[in-house]
């Protein structure tokens, strides 16, 4: 385990993001069918929550269903909604309880009116807590964010709204759907894979990435721990050099 210096303590880590991958081969390697991976997975999700309550992470984000993932096969798809309406229905006092915010982004257009009906009380119920900021992205891709946000600027830019030359980063943020979340610090992605299979590719361009093998029911607190603590230790220059680094710190 790495050993936290002076200098990494005054690191901030603010938002977390997660894929969670391999309840699917989790569920395989435990001769077990698949949708016991995915209800493993749910577990974990929650006691993920409650790491980063403990840690006073202000945001965590988790990719929980793409839009590649309606071709599954259509029982586990089936289960994988009713899995999430369940949780819904009995996660939301946990939620208050706890001072956590609800939001959602993605294309809800696709998911049935019970859940998305769920949703709403669930983000209409916590929408005022100010502890931790738990971000579900469902029915979900970067790619699909950035061609919406494109969209609803080119009307504003048709409508005279906004001058085109004048358009920059933090501008453009304002179109996405986490327009009002800091981009992640953070990225764990579990199960081995090393890609970031469309998920917030515009609020990643920065982020600190770690690729671990785990599969993501096993994921636990332990493992989350450790991360923190090489998080900690690396130097985000953000394209600076160490040395601007040390003299920002030493001027602030």
């Amino acid at each position: 385990m790495n050993i936290i210096t002076k200098k990494s303590q005054n690191k901030d880590l603010r938002h977390i993001s997660v894929i969670m991958d391999g309840n699917g081969r989790w569920a395989l390697k435990n001769d077990l069918p698949r949708f016991e991976g995915h209800k493993k997975g749910a577990k974990t999700a929650k006691c993920v929550i409650k790491y980063c309550l403990k840690q006073k992470i202000q945001y965590l984000s988790l990719f929980a269903f793409s839009k590649e993932n309606w071709l599954r096969p259509k029982k586990e798809v089936d289960y994988i909604m009713k899995l999430l309406s369940r949780s819904l229905i009995n996660e939301k006092k946990f939620l208050i309880e706890n001072d956590i915010k609800l939001k959602v982004i993605g294309d809800l257009s696709n998911i049935s009116p019970s859940i998305t009906k769920l949703l709403d009380q669930a983000i209409n119920d916590t929408q005022n807590n100010k502890g931790l900021t738990l971000l579900i992205a469902l029915d979900y891709t970067g790619r699909w964010e950035i061609l919406e946000a494109v969209k609803k600027l080119s009307s504003d830019i048709s409508k005279n709204n906004v001058d085109i030359n004048n358009i920059d980063e933090p501008q453009f943020k304002n179109y996405l759907q986490t327009s009002d979340i800091p981009d992640p610090d953070l990225l764990i992605r579990t199960s081995g894979e090393k890609r970031l299979s469309n998920f917030l590719l515009w609020q990643l361009s920065y982020t600190e990435i770690f690729f671990i093998n785990e599969l993501w029911p096993d994921f636990n607190e332990t493992i989350f721990n450790n991360i923190i603590l090489e998080f900690k230790n690396r130097e985000r220059r953000f394209g600076k050099i160490s040395e601007q680094l040390n003299n920002s710190s030493m001027n602030t």
